[in-house]
C-alpha cells in the first residue's frame, strides 16, 4: 500500500531524463558488444548462448524471490507484515528467548492509585527482559496492591528486580519463588480449597495456608485443657489488623492468621472469612474411610480417621494402658491425660488415626499434631497390642499424611528408653535428627517434599496450642 503522502508526490523532469539517458546508453553499450562479436567466426552463437543464460538467470532470480519472500526470519522471530522481523514478546529485545532458562516469581508491590503506575511497572519489567504471566489487583483505601505471576531469566536475582520495581514506584515489595502450582487462577483455586474444607474439617487450616501463602496459623481455643475459659473470642465478621486477622473457629475459639512481612488485603480478608463460613455450615465431619489390616500373627485391625465421636472410646483406651505407657506417651502427670483428648482429637490442631479390633473396641491412637510451623507424631498402643507392627503402621500412615499437607518435617517427643517408639521412627528410613532436652528426646525425621519454593513457602503452616508435649 501507498501513503496518500507518497501518491501525491510529483514525478521531477530530471529523473525521466536520467532514465532516458540510462536506456541510450545501455542500448549503446550493447549495440558495441554486438557489432564487436558478431563479427567474429562464432560470433552469432555466442549472442544466442548470452541471451539463453541471461534468460535461464532472470527466471530464476524470480522463482526463488517469491519462494523466500515471505519465509520466517531464521531465529524463529514471527514476521512483521511489511516481511521484517518482528519484536520479541514483552517488547524488542526484552522478551526471553525460547532455550533460555527461565524461573517462576510470585511478587506482590505496592503502587500508587494514579494513571500510568501499573504501565510504569510493566515497563520496568520488561527491561528486564520479564515476562507477565497473570496479574491481580487489590485496592486499598490508600494505593493498590498489584500481585504478579512472572517468568524471568534465571539468572535474575531478586535483589535486582526490587531494585528496579522500587526504582518505578513500588513500594513494600514482596518477592518469592513459584513453582507450577501457581500457574492456577484464583477463582479455580478457592473451588479447589472449598471442596478439600467442604470434605474434611481438618483441611481448613491447610486451605487457610495455601489461600495466603506464608504465615501462620494459630487456632486458639475458648476452653483450656483444664477445662477454663481463655477468653478467646472474636466477633462473627472477624477482625482484620494490617498483618493479622482473627476469625471465629466454628468449633469454639479463634483461629488467628499472621503474617509480619506483608499486609493482608480486604480481599485476602474476605477470602479467609468466607472458607471459615463454609466450614460452620457444614458442621462436623471426617472422612469415613477404613483400611483393614492382618497382623502377623492373624488378628485383623481396622484403621480409619478418628474424631470427637471417638471421645469415650479414647477414654476407655487410657483406663485399660498401664502407667507406665501412658507416662511415655504425655510426659506429664498421668492423672492429666484424658484432659488432653478433647484437644487431640479436635480437626483444629490436627489429624487422629484410630485402630480398632473386629469387635470394635479401640486400641491404638496416632496423632498429627500442628505445632506452628512445625509437626508434631504422636503414638499410644495399648499394652497387650504392643509389639505387633501397630505403632510403626500408624507412624508410616501419619507421615504419609504429613507429606501430603506439605510439611518439611516431622518430629517425636519421647524418652530414650521408650525404645518402640524410637525403632519405629528408624523404621521410616528417613533423615533422622536427634535432640536431647532435660532428659527428653526428640527425633526429626526430614521429609522428601516435591515442592520447589525457596523459604519453604510451599510448606502449609497450621494451628496449634500451647507447646509440645
Amino acid at each position: 500500500m501507498t501513503s496518500a503522502k507518497t501518491a501525491r508526490r510529483p514525478h521531477h523532469w530530471r529523473r525521466d531524463l536520467i532514465e532516458l539517458a540510462a536506456l541510450f546508453t545501455a542500448v549503446a553499450v550493447a549495440d558495441a558488444i554486438a557489432n564487436l562479436i558478431g563479427h567474429q567466426p562464432d560470433g552469432p552463437f555466442l549472442l544466442v548462448a548470452s541471451a539463453v543464460v541471461l534468460a535461464a538467470t532472470a527466471a530464476f532470480h524470480t522463482w526463488w524471490a517469491r519462494r523466500h519472500s515471505h519465509a520466517p526470519p531464521s531465529d524463529g522471530t514471527p514476521a512483521a507484515p511489511d516481511g521484517t522481523a518482528g519484536e520479541a514478546r514483552g517488547g524488542g529485545a526484552g522478551g526471553i528467548a525460547g532455550a533460555e532458562e527461565t524461573a517462576l516469581w510470585r511478587m506482590r508491590t505496592t503502587v500508587r492509585d494514579a494513571p500510568g503506575s501499573l504501565a510504569a511497572l510493566c515497563l520496568a519489567l520488561a527491561g528486564l527482559r520479564v515476562d507477565i504471566l497473570t496479574l491481580g489487583t487489590h485496592p486499598l483505601a490508600r494505593g493498590t496492591v498489584d500481585e504478579f505471576l512472572l517468568r524471568a531469566p534465571a539468572s535474575l536475582q531478586a535483589q535486582e528486580l526490587s531494585r528496579e520495581i522500587a526504582a518505578a514506584g513500588g513500594t513494600s515489595t514482596w518477592i518469592e519463588r513459584a513453582d507450577a502450582h501457581d500457574l492456577v487462577d484464583v477463582p479455580t483455586r478457592m473451588l479447589s480449597l472449598a471442596t478439600r474444607t467442604a470434605l474434611d474439617a481438618a483441611e481448613l487450616p491447610l486451605a487457610l495456608r495455601q489461600l495466603l501463602g506464608r504465615c501462620t496459623i494459630h487456632s486458639l481455643p475458648a476452653v483450656s485443657v483444664t477445662g477454663r475459659p481463655t477468653g478467646e473470642s472474636a466477633p462473627v465478621e472477624g477482625v482484620l489488623e494490617e498483618t493479622v486477622m482473627r476469625l471465629r473457629d466454628p468449633s469454639g475459639g479463634v483461629i488467628s492468621v499472621e503474617r509480619p512481612y506483608l499486609p493482608f488485603t480486604p480481599t485476602e480478608f474476605a477470602r479467609a472469612r468466607a472458607l471459615v463460613e463454609l466450614d460452620a455450615r457444614l458442621g462436623p465431619r471426617v472422612p469415613r474411610g477404613e483400611d483393614v489390616l492382618t497382623l502377623p500373627e492373624g488378628n485383623e485391625i481396622t484403621v480409619r480417621r478418628a474424631d470427637h465421636g471417638d471421645l469415650a472410646a479414647a477414654r476407655a483406651l487410657h483406663d485399660r494402658c498401664s502407667q507406665r505407657t501412658l507416662g511415655l506417651r504425655y510426659h506429664g502427670p498421668v492423672a492429666d491425660a484424658d484432659r488432653y483428648l478433647d484437644h487431640l482429637l479436635s480437626p483444629r490442631f490436627g489429624r487422629t488415626l484410630a485402630v480398632q479390633t473386629a469387635s470394635g473396641k479401640l486400641v491404638a491412637l496416632g496423632h498429627l499434631l500442628w505445632d506452628g510451623d512445625e509437626t508434631e507424631v504422636a503414638l499410644l498402643v495399648e499394652d497387650d497390642w504392643q509389639r505387633r507392627g501397630i505403632g510403626s503402621e500408624l507412624l508410616g500412615r501419619l507421615v504419609a499424611l504429613a507429606v501430603e499437607a506439605g510439611c518439611d518435617s516431622v518430629y517425636a517427643v519421647t524418652q530414650s528408653r521408650n525404645t518402640g517408639m524410637v525403632a519405629a521412627m528408624r523404621g521410616l528410613g528417613l533423615p533422622l535428627d536427634y535432640q536431647i532436652e532435660e532428659g527428653t528426646l526428640v527425633i526429626t525425621a526430614r521429609l522428601a517434599s516435591d515442592r520447589s519454593r525457596a523459604g519453604g513457602s510451599g510448606r502449609p503452616a497450621a494451628p496449634t496450642e500451647g507447646a509440645r508435649r
